[in-house]
């Protein structure tokens, strides 16, 4: 996990458990002694993408220091189903207070990372890349971001202080796209790349003789988007083309084809579904 902020990563896993146990796991309190040994393993159901093995390791070592798991597979591997992906032997109120939050972060990312996978093989052997939203879990963007990675997508900005994208409600706001590009242009200078939704020819022209650098179409049919992409390479041959809107695996293949160099997918973090993991407890 190379470029996660593990300052970052071990506050959010603290956070997490903190309002996962409360005041305590009254449960394993009342009916495990003190300093019972235990040994647990996690366990696929599904064939995936693992993703999250260092954040659910990091669940149990804030609970006890001493604790870490032996992998017998890498974020970003391809597993079949019955796969033991990692286990671990501790204290047995340490692994029942902290395998449901581990199992959460591996369930939900390797959930994110195997459907990334699906849409970049569908584009596959065409110039598109599958790129990540902003519409992501709130407190999960960083992880979320690094399960896409690890499927095959691009990160796009991270944040509203990380790139300009001139969307219609700036527009809105800015009396038009010409003066939106413009005031932009003007108070960025030319190293900041300037991206903007547009909707239609005119708009098009008008952000392309503004200076924009990317264009966005959001929500047109695949028929538009390619007579658009036309048009737009046609004035501009350095111009970068971004797709996003209504974006399903049945579809994306056609944006591609279409001229689209980037496909942003809100589905890989608002649609992926929880893979099938288990973790399986036993006394050492």
């Amino acid at each position: 996990m190379n470029w996660v902020d593990e300052g970052a990563l071990y506050s959010q896993i603290a956070s997490f458990l903190r309002e996962d146990l409360g005041r305590g796991d009254i449960t394993s309190q009342a009916i495990i002694e003190r300093n019972t040994r235990a040994r647990g393993r996690f366990v696929s159901g599904e064939k995936m993408i693992v993703a999250g093995l260092e954040a659910a390791e990091e669940v149990f070592m804030t609970l006890d220091s001493e604790q870490q798991l032996e992998a017998f597979a890498a974020d970003g591997e391809e597993i079949e189903t019955g796969k033991v992906i990692a286990r671990t032997t501790g204290f047995a109120d340490v692994l029942l207070a902290g395998e449901r939050l581990a199992l959460n972060l591996l369930q939900r990312l390797s959930g994110v990372a195997t459907l990334t996978q699906q849409y970049v093989r569908a584009v596959e052997g065409t110039p598109a890349h599958i790129v990540d939203t902003r519409k992501s879990t709130p407190g999960l963007r960083m992880l979320e971001r690094y399960a896409i990675s690890l499927g095959g997508g691009r990160n796009h900005r991270f944040g509203l202080d990380d790139g300009v994208i001139i969307k219609a409600n700036h527009v809105a706001v800015a009396g038009g796209i010409a003066q939106a590009v413009r005031k932009a242009r003007e108070k960025l200078g030319q190293l900041q790349k300037i991206e903007v939704q547009v909707s239609n020819e005119r708009e098009l022209r008008e952000a392309l003789e503004q200076g924009a650098d990317t264009l966005l179409f959001a929500d047109l049919p695949v028929v538009e988007v390619s007579r658009l992409v036309d048009i737009a390479r046609e004035q501009s041959s350095k111009v970068i083309v971004e797709c996003s809107g209504d974006i399903t695996l049945e579809n994306v293949r056609a944006y591609a084809e279409a001229g689209a160099d980037m496909i942003s997918v809100a589905a890989l973090t608002q649609s992926a579904r929880a893979m099938n993991l288990s973790f399986q407890i036993q006394l050492a």
